[in-house]
């Protein structure tokens, strides 16, 4: 059971590399996929809403896709803000080297980081995520208050959430935990049963 482990640091099971067809900011990219990774089949379903919905990225500055997978998320991101520096962060080492190797198939700059790697005192001018929801809502709670606070000023971070795992709770949850850190939240889009929430930094006020 593959699933079990896409969000281990180094999956069990065996890698069982394959190439899919999928397409990207409107290209057609034909990508290596293995086991132990989450959805090694195609683009699922709740990562194909995030993409159709949300604006383009900033242009500039630092992204983050957060779980990044074998990165279709991460490499989305570099075909439509290709000035930006995209990190594609996952705690899954073989998710880490897919997303790397994809990159360079689809010809895109993108950094592959575990978390550890991440610079402590980078910001984010936008995030997207699909967050590994089955990793239990403490672990997911972790995760959230981890990387939203790493928001830069003005930034947003997008997710994308199946209404039946809990998207509005969620919500609820990001809105009242994140107050005190200026971060607001709101749900942007439902389709397909999935929720894509948007949750806002706060613009500094500090004079240039």
């Amino acid at each position: 059971m593959a699933d079990e482990h896409y969000f281990s640091a180094r999956p069990s099971s065996d890698e069982r590399p394959r190439t899919i067809r999928v397409e990207l900011a409107g290209r057609a990219l034909q990508l290596t996929t293995g086991g132990g990774v989450f959805s090694p089949e195609r683009i699922d379903t709740g990562t194909a809403v995030l993409l159709s919905r949300v604006p383009a990225p900033a242009a500039t500055g630092a992204l983050l896709d957060l779980g990044c997978g074998w990165g279709p998320i991460a490499i989305a991101m570099a075909l439509r803000s290709p000035q930006a520096d995209v990190w594609a962060v996952d705690v899954n080492e073989r998710a880490l080297a897919l997303a790397a190797a994809n990159a360079r198939i689809a010809d895109v700059s993108i950094k592959s980081a575990s978390p550890q790697d991440i610079p402590e005192d980078l910001r984010f001018a936008t995030i997207w995520s699909n967050p590994p929801i089955r990793i239990g809502k403490v672990a997911l709670h972790a995760l959230l208050e981890a990387w939203l606070p790493r928001l830069a000023p003005g930034g947003s971070a997008w997710l994308v959430v199946a209404k039946h795992l809990g998207a509005d709770s969620l919500q609820g949850w990001i809105a009242d935990r994140f107050a005190a850190d200026g971060l607001t939240v709101r749900r942007a889009s439902t389709d397909r049963g999935y929720r894509v929430l948007e949750v806002s930094a706060a613009r500094s006020t500090t004079p240039e």
